[in-house]
């Protein structure tokens, strides 16, 4: 009877190992003023966003969660509370990676810290920020100049618009194949040239590295531009 007891007790402790979830990410930080909530770690699944850790703070501030990445991909850490949600959008990979916030303002200024691709994106971000600025000025300069009517302003609106969309992509094509082994050099191209021409395209994609060709943004890069190839051919 108790060489039974233990073997099925070894047995429940040989299931519950099995059971762990291997992980080679950790998340942690502090959210400065948090009283209750609900912390959430996320990544898009094909076309779905699904929750991949979650964890109830309840009177405290700091927070792990984990997953285990098999490239880097873009994550959500998402707060609940109050049927309230807000997110912080990072790059996760293979290590340990923080991040601190508040509640105040969670999502607006986060620190975020131990991921290489994060550093590039949120130098791409600076960039982008003051083309987003002059696209704005632009905007408001082609509503007064169609509201006087003036025909000269229009044109030269419409000129400042297409060499300020030129720029933005170069800047773009140019940033991800100086960070050709990075798996932020996909992701630009994936989400910041859809006005680029195929030979650019081309240009950035013989610029990634193998391992970067192999990554799951990487991948996706290449399905992407075959569907282009196939609709350029389709033109002829």
């Amino acid at each position: 009877m108790r060489k039974i007891f233990l073997l099925l007790s070894l047995s429940i402790i040989l299931f519950s190992c099995s059971k762990e979830r291997e992980t080679n990410m950790i998340v942690t930080g502090q959210i400065k003023g948090l009283k209750k909530g609900k912390l959430y770690l996320q990544k898009m699944k094909d076309t779905l966003l699904v929750t991949v850790d979650s964890i109830a703070l309840i009177g405290t501030e700091s927070f792990e969660l984990k997953d285990f990445v098999d490239s880097p991909v873009l994550y959500y850490l998402t707060f609940d509370a109050n049927n309230a949600e807000k997110s912080i959008l990072f790059f996760g990979e293979e290590g340990t990676i923080t991040i601190n916030d508040n509640v105040e303002n969670f999502g607006v200024f986060p620190e975020i810290n131990g991921s290489k691709n994060q550093v590039l994106l949120d130098k791409y971000k600076l960039m982008s920020q003051k083309f987003q600025e002059q696209n704005l000025e632009l905007i408001k300069l082609d509503f007064e100049a169609k509201k006087a009517n003036d025909k000269n302003l229009i044109e030269k609106v419409e000129n400042d618009y297409k060499r300020l969309v030129r720029r933005r992509v170069l800047y773009t094509a140019n940033f991800a194949i100086t960070n050709a082994d990075s798996e932020v050099a996909p992701y630009l191209a994936l989400t910041e040239l859809y006005d680029a021409t195929l030979p650019l395209l081309d240009t950035v994609n013989a610029a990634l590295s193998d391992k970067i060709k192999a990554s799951t943004y990487g991948k996706r890069y290449q399905e992407y531009l075959e569907q282009i190839k196939k609709q350029e051919k389709n033109k002829k």
